[in-house]
């Protein structure tokens, strides 16, 4: 009795226990990563401009459009490759839905055949396949997760992913700018602040990571401090050249 209420014990703490980071990163990493992206684009903008010693309205516009610019082309560029991936999984589930509406027959045998090759044995294969065959559109979902890699009630949306990236992207690239349009005259607290949100960007990665968060957060400081330092430098060099 006591190694029953033992091995409960245990099991109870394994199914407690037992959990795993999200490795797709899910809403996490798009939003994270695309917020960085607009940290990373519109600073090292921003300090390339003003390496070259021009105006402070003219860094403030330069972040201004930076945003603009680089949040559109993010929502664009994702609105058009998520629904192109669409597309190509919709046209790929009518292919497999032709096929179990013709051949119903081939396409079980098809799934008992794979689910022997993973170890089942054979009649209990073919009787898995034909209770999971009597529903057509249960039937399309294991074959696209199967044969695929796709869940069909589980399509990304392109609406979603092109918003979700303007508003990422747009987040991260107003940090740079916000100092100046509360009033600040110097690059310097535009830098810190967006090197403090690089920072925090790259501390939440570590959620979907298995990195800690301050060396998550230092190696993304590190990268964005060093693209702003090489924008500035060039900036810096082109306005001597052409104030020479």
């Amino acid at each position: 009795m006591a190694i029953i209420e033992t091995d409960a014990v245990l099991h109870e703490a394994h199914r407690d226990n037992h959990t795993h980071r999200d490795v797709n990163g899910g809403w996490l990493r798009p939003a994270v990563f695309g917020a960085m992206d607009g940290l990373v684009s519109n600073l090292a903008l921003m300090t390339g401009v003003a390496g070259g010693d021009v105006s402070h309205r003219t860094i403030v516009i330069t972040g201004l459009a930076g945003l603009a610019a680089g949040a559109f082309s993010m929502a664009a560029g994702e609105y058009t490759s998520v629904a192109s991936q669409r597309e190509l999984v919709e046209a790929e589930l009518d292919v497999e839905r032709r096929e179990l509406h013709k051949h119903p027959v081939d396409e079980e045998r098809e799934l008992a055949a794979l689910y022997e090759s993973r170890g089942v044995e054979s009649g209990l294969a073919r009787e898995v396949a034909r209770q999971l065959s009597r529903d057509p559109e249960q039937a399309l979902e294991i074959h696209a997760r199967e044969e695929l890699g796709i869940d069909p009630g589980d399509l990304p949306s392109p609406l979603v992913a092109a918003f979700s990236s303007f508003g990422a992207f747009a987040l991260g690239a107003l940090l740079p700018v916000l100092p100046f349009l509360l009033g600040a005259e110097a690059l310097w607290p535009a830098v810190l602040l967006a090197l403090a949100g690089l920072f925090g960007c790259g501390a939440v990665v570590a959620r979907v990571t298995a990195r800690s968060w301050w060396f998550s957060g230092l190696r993304q400081l590190a990268l964005g401090g060093a693209a702003a330092a090489i924008t500035y430098g060039l900036g810096a060099l082109f306005g001597v050249a052409a104030g020479g």
